[in-house]
């Protein structure tokens, strides 16, 4: 977050040709400064962690690409919270990572605090997190962006979209060509993603003041949003907000609850066997509790609130503490005091979410053990924004009403950095490989996170910020995050291109080690008894008769890949040296029986998902029977498989199976029409007649 400033004003734009920067390697086409280089194949706008994202996968897959953002100075600017990952979004950041994402690296490179969330579960729910020295980050992805080959950055403002007639084998009423920025100029393009977070018409709110901004410091986009209003998107209205910033040495946590990290920290990247920082080096993070006087200072201010009062629907799962308080009244919250970098002398309260006017946080922030003495750096503030009905979206994240045109982040109604990177890179990834004409990349629910995650946003819509929890995954058994690279990075390879050799190799090795790894366990076959007497520090029962492998055995909590090595080292001993291979064989092997079973529910899933309904289908007029509510439900969120139908609320079972006969019909008429019988000359007038309709769904 930028540091607080008492008065607003809208910062003037340099002219485009001063901050025209290319940062790429000799394999790049335009030229360092080049500004009449108005032509690029895919442009992104916006510099947060969508953008950042989508504009590295781009280039990746080989796109000539512009990222456009206000500041360049804010590219990677972690604008709340100093902290990735967590329950469910640790799978995100993994997933990112899996298609060669850039989060996951840079966090293993500006971490201060790393922990494992969930370890009291099984490894299918853990939640990789760490706390992020905001500061290392932000030079760090800059570093990034600044020298991606193919990577264009530009430091102006878009106004306006440039548009053109539509493709005609595609849904759409038009096609995107390009951007206007502010100063006027036309850059023209073949694909536009647009990442836009909390700008779109975006107001910050403290106590009774309100102030057009996207973030503190930086202007809303205006321009914008009245395109894509006028264009006949549907928008909605969110809110969110952010906590003060107190300064460290004010805060006495003597009296507070201390958190370490991990030991032996976690990386996010699969590419990192360790993070840049020493155990012994990282920062505590602390706890402290809101208390009664807290309470009644919220309720008795709610009439200076402007923010609180407003109908705009905000986060349910990360909620202002006033709105905390108010649903939950009397009960005691929790505060955590998380470092913002190592030479910072700034702390984040996490769970302080305030929009009072900034004299009463001051007061209400001393109510709080440990915070008697705090000072404040700034206030805490609310920001509402303008974001569009992902159902509007097709599951590449292209746009139903304007083709080529991509939205990926908060435009889409969800929170957090990780929601955003994940959307980021598929968008990115879909953008360039629709100007080469080349299929889309999706994910579906039975291959990631980000998978579920899309399709909830396509298929189900949101009316509130939505968050990635591992409740929402039916495959949580299959979708782990230690198997993200087995189950993505070779589909991004041979399908997107976005993957570097240097990671298709590792992943290659690490796939043949896995396999190799489990024949050799299965290999090794001993009675009970035996297994009993060669380790004896696990409960192993000996009146079993039958034999057992060894990768039996290491379904058995106290048995790890060390231990089986000391029992049978001549078969082991080689996979328990590399670290990484013995804790993914120990989770491979814990998981084996469930992952079995749910491999014939999740083929199910993915023939429903294999059954696309047409794009452009009328179901109004479509000859089902449905009836005219199911038609409303089916015509608003415009669903593009089987699947997706099944999932939507309201929808009746024998809306699915009717719809379901329709498009295997229609299936199967369209088969014959491309691969017509010989003695197609005496098919009668009704097999006529079906081919004749089924070449208007094709």
């Amino acid at each position: 977050m930028l540091p607080f400033v008492c008065h607003w004003r809208r910062i003037a734009l340099t002219p485009i040709h001063r901050t025209w920067l290319r940062y790429a390697r000799s394999d790049t086409t335009s030229n360092p400064g080049d500004a009449n280089a108005s032509k690029y194949d895919v442009i992104v706008i916006g510099g947060g962690h969508a953008g950042t994202e989508a504009a590295s996968a781009a280039a990746r897959v080989g796109a000539q690409t512009l990222l456009i953002t206000h500041k360049i100075d804010t590219i990677g600017q972690m604008s709340c919270n100093p902290s990735f990952g967590g329950i469910g979004k640790g799978h995100l950041v993994r997933e990112v990572d899996a298609l060669d994402g850039l989060c996951a690296r840079i966090c293993d490179q500006s971490g201060v605090h790393y922990k494992v969330l969930n370890k009291c579960k099984g490894p299918a729910v853990w939640g990789l997190r760490a706390q992020i020295d905001r500061k290392l980050y932000k030079e760090n992805m800059q570093k990034e962006i600044l020298q991606t080959p193919h990577l264009t950055v530009c430091e102006a403002s878009v106004e306006d979209l440039i548009l053109t007639v539509p493709e005609l084998d595609h849904p759409g009423k038009c096609q995107v060509n390009g951007v206007i920025l502010g100063d006027g100029r036309r850059v023209h393009s073949g694909s536009v993603v647009l990442t836009t977070g909390t700008f779109l018409r975006g107001m910050i709110l403290i106590g009774l003041e309100m102030h057009p901004a996207g973030r503190m410091g930086d202007q809303p986009s205006i321009g914008l949003a009245q395109t894509l209003e006028n264009l006949g998107f549907t928008i909605g209205r969110l809110k969110t907000g952010t906590p003060p910033r107190l300064v460290k040495d004010s805060i006495d946590f003597s009296v507070l609850e201390r958190q370490k990290a991990d030991k032996t920290p976690v990386p996010f990247s699969f590419l990192n066997e360790a993070v840049w920082i020493k155990p012994e080096d990282q920062l505590s993070c602390y706890l402290t509790h809101t208390s009664p006087k807290v309470d009644q200072m919220i309720c008795e201010t709610l009439h200076l609130n402007n923010h609180v009062k407003e109908t705009t629907r905000g986060p349910r799962y990360c909620p202002s503490l006033e709105s905390k308080v108010l649903r939950f009244p009397n009960r005691v919250h929790q505060i955590w005091l998380e470092p913002e970098g190592l030479d910072s002398n700034v702390i984040y309260p996490q769970g302080m979410s305030l929009t009072l006017p900034s004299e009463i946080q001051e007061q209400l922030i001393t109510q709080i053990r440990g915070l008697e003495k705090a000072k404040m750096v700034q206030p805490g503030y609310g920001v509402q924004y303008d974001f569009l009905d992902p159902r509007q979206l097709t599951a590449s994240l292209e746009s139903r009403l304007v083709q080529r045109l991509f939205f990926a982040g908060q435009i889409n109604g969800t929170t957090g950095y990780e929601e955003a990177a994940a959307q980021g890179v598929v968008a990115g990834i879909n953008a360039a490989l629709r100007v080469r004409n080349r299929p889309p990349f999706i994910i579906s629910r039975t291959e990631g996170y980000i998978g579920v995650l899309i399709d909830d946003l396509t298929a189900l819509g949101t009316n509130e910020p939505y968050r990635m929890f591992t409740s929402r995954v039916e495959f949580r058994m299959s979708l782990r995050p230690d198997n993200a690279d087995s189950r993505l990075t070779f589909r991004g390879y041979s399908e997107a291109g976005c993957i570097s050799q240097k990671r298709y190799i590792q992943a290659s090795q690490m796939k043949a080690a896995l396999e190799e790894g489990i024949e050799a366990l299965k290999s090794v076959q001993f009675s009970c008894m035996k297994w009993a007497q060669l380790i004896p520090e696990a409960k192993i029962s000996a009146n079993h008769s039958s034999s057992c492998s060894a990768l039996d055995m290491l379904q058995y909590q106290e048995v790890n890949m060390e231990i089986l090595a000391r029992a049978v080292p001549e078969s082991l001993k080689t996979f328990a040296e590399w670290r990484q291979l013995a804790e993914r064989l120990k989770i491979e092997a814990m998981y084996a029986w469930h992952v079995s079973n749910q491999k014939l529910e999740m083929e199910e899933v993915r023939r429903d998902e294999a059954l696309h309904l047409p794009q452009d289908l009328d179901y109004f007029a479509l000859n089902v029977s449905l009836s005219q509510e199911v038609r409303e439900k089916l015509d608003f969120h415009r669903p593009q498989t089987i699947g997706a139908l099944s999932r939507i609320p309201g929808i009746t079972p024998a809306a699915v199976v009717n719809l379901l006969r329709f498009v295997k019909t229609n299936h199967r008429r369209a088969e014959r029409i491309r691969d017509p019988p010989r003695m197609s000359k005496f098919l009668s007038k009704t097999d006529l007649l079906d081919r004749e309709n089924s070449k208007l769904l094709i």
